[in-house]
């Protein structure tokens, strides 16, 4: 095998003594050199019918889980000669702005909980987008006082908000990195230089976002993504990204200020003054931005502390909630079937209640404390009933609650992130959930990186019936997300990493996976290779060509108005058993587990 990098192909025969089973190490010839029939096979699309179901994958010391297979390589790599999981994610995110361009990147944001194996620490980093100080609620209303369309307000640079996951990378490398900065880069640079084999999903996922989807519209993105004559790149197509390598170069040698404060904060503000949609982002807004590490709300579920990523996102309250209602019912009793899943549909719909009038940038907008009290949740647990869906839920009165002065929103993220999970070789874990906001994010490309629309994901409208939504515009807030990086602990000590993309459906993903592990006894590639069954506190989703459309016509006796539909997740887990880890991968993605 020919790889862009030395040190990555010298890790083979290394690697082939390891355990470390997913789909194939096959995968890897997506580095630039032949891709074998094997990897072809396991590197499917990401429509449903790639769904190929794997095996757990275990080992003694270290292992990452991503959405690549080269990102997981890389992160591999990484923690073999020693690095921190900390330095892996760096290295994993930035490989993957390279070879899954589409999920996320330095133009977005994202959310990480770390798990301190000294200090016995569990810790959350926010390094959401965050708006121009100069929009006000009005940002997404149109010239007739109502708000824009959703995918009108995405395309050009309005809908680009001050990306944060390179600080982040910096923050928490400063302060738990082992290898230099630069050598963690390194890999990804050479690899954008030399060029790397674009993977069946990537390609897949270019050419149906062409035309209405408007991938093509931008120059510098269309020439990047298609070929001379504008055709789709197709799979297998040797890629090189010459514009990143010289990114990365820049901030090997000045760090995350030449993004901030440099040449690159510099062509970012130029690149989102487009010709359709033009944003407002200044080069103060890009200098002012600052990570923010934050403590982590955990919720009681069966002798576990679920703990996950507070505001503004709602992963963590809206995920604890669920669990916290569902802790009032016996569903191991039950077993996987139409009954558990009923009772976890109906506590979705109670918690989306509660997440859409609630929750939001908590610097701007004071939640209410008493979201994951036991007893409101107990008492939000005695409205489902067993036998009968209760329709569309409302929202709840929890202690210190001022719903009265709110309205609900109803803004549903659009699923174009990534997930990955870390464990060192010291016990330290990051679970990580990262994002550009929908696929390709804005479609604005600058430095060989794509901008996120994360914008969007504030509510277009201000107000409802005269009252103000928590989720809506303001100058220097952070949009809602329901990103979910979730660490399970038991006893205090971390017995799971897990978390998911898939837009506001990523808190039923994480829930539903964490009860497959806990309730059902699953390892963790058989809890995410189940299918899917969601509510956001609406119609039912059930995935479609899944074994879950059997229990249609049950769900329909109990009130449920069903609708079937590819549900793509990306979940990455690892967990810690009998002083293994253990890890899985989505088979609806392309990645793998690795470790040793």
């Amino acid at each position: 095998m020919i790889c862009a990098s030395s040190s990555l192909s010298q890790s083979i025969p290394r690697l082939a003594r390891t355990a470390i089973l997913t789909a194939s190490l096959a995968s890897l010839p997506f580095f630039a050199g032949a891709v074998s029939s094997l990897a072809q096979e396991a590197m499917q699309p990401e429509e449903t019918l790639s769904i190929s179901q794997k095996k757990a994958v275990k080992a003694a010391s270290f292992m990452v889980s991503s959405a690549n297979p080269i990102a997981s390589q890389i992160g591999y790599e990484v923690l073999n000669k020693g690095g921190s999981a900390i330095d892996a994610a760096v290295a994993v995110q930035i490989a993957l702005n390279l070879v899954e361009p589409q999920s996320s990147g330095i133009g977005g944001g994202a959310f990480m909980l770390y798990w301190d194996a000294t200090a016995k620490k569990l810790t959350s980093f926010d390094g959401r987008e965050k708006a121009p100080m100069a929009a006000t609620p009005d940002y997404w209303l149109g010239e007739d006082g109502k708000p824009v369309k959703w995918f009108d307000a995405v395309v050009g640079g309005r809908s680009v908000g001050v990306p944060g996951t390179l600080k982040l990378l910096e923050t928490v490398h400063q302060r738990y990195g082992k290898q230099p900065w630069a050598d963690l880069l390194e890999p990804t640079r050479a690899l954008a230089t030399g060029g790397f084999q674009v993977s069946p999903r990537l390609a897949g996922l270019i050419a149906k976002s062409a035309g209405k989807r408007k991938l093509d519209l931008f120059e510098t993105t269309r020439k990047y993504f298609f070929d001379r004559f504008e055709k789709p790149l197709k799979a297998g197509h040797l890629l090189r990204n010459p514009a990143f390598a010289d990114t990365l170069a820049l901030l090997q040698k000045d760090g995350a200020k030449a993004f901030y404060e440099g040449p690159i904060a510099r062509d970012i503000v130029a690149a989102v003054k487009t010709d359709i949609n033009p944003g407002i982002l200044t080069l103060e807004d890009l200098k002012a931005y600052q990570v923010i590490e934050r403590s982590s709300p955990c919720a009681a579920y069966r002798g576990h502390e679920i703990c996950g990523m507070g505001p503004p996102s709602s992963g963590g309250l809206t995920v604890g909630q669920i669990l916290g209602m569902l802790s009032h019912f016996d569903l191991r009793a039950l077993g996987p079937g139409a009954e558990a899943e009923h009772l976890f549909l109906e506590a979705a719909k109670l918690a989306y209640a509660d997440r859409g009038l609630y929750m939001a940038d908590q610097d701007f907008v004071k939640m209410p404390e008493g979201l994951l009290d036991p007893f409101y949740l107990k008492s939000r647990a005695g409205l489902i009933d067993s036998e009968k869906s209760m329709g569309k839920a409302t929202a709840g009165s929890p202690p210190w609650a001022q719903s009265a002065l709110r309205a609900p929103d109803t803004q549903l993220e659009r699923p174009g992130t990534s997930h990955f999970s870390i464990i060192d070789g010291q016990g330290n874990i990051v679970s990580m959930t990262t994002t550009i906001e929908t696929g390709f994010g804005s479609r604005v490309m600058t430095g060989g990186f794509l901008l996120n629309n994360e914008l969007t994901d504030f509510s277009r409208a201000p107000e409802k019936d005269g009252k103000p939504i928590a989720n809506r515009v303001e100058g220097g807030k952070r949009p809602r997300s329901s990103m979910a990086p979730t660490i399970v602990l038991k006893d205090g000590e971390p017995v799971l990493a897990i978390g998911s993309p898939g837009g506001s459906r990523i808190i039923n993903y994480v829930a539903r996976a964490i009860i497959n592990i806990i309730d059902f006894d699953m390892d963790p590639q058989q809890a995410l290779n189940q299918p899917h069954i969601v509510n956001r506190n609406g119609a039912t989703d059930i995935e479609k060509d899944s074994k879950a459309t059997d229990l249609i016509p049950a769900l329909e006796a109990k009130g449920h108005k069903i609708k079937v539909r590819d549900l793509n997740s990306g979940l990455h887990a690892i967990a810690i058993i009998d002083g293994l880890y253990v890890g899985g991968a989505d088979p609806r993605r392309e990645g793998v587990v690795l470790g040793y």
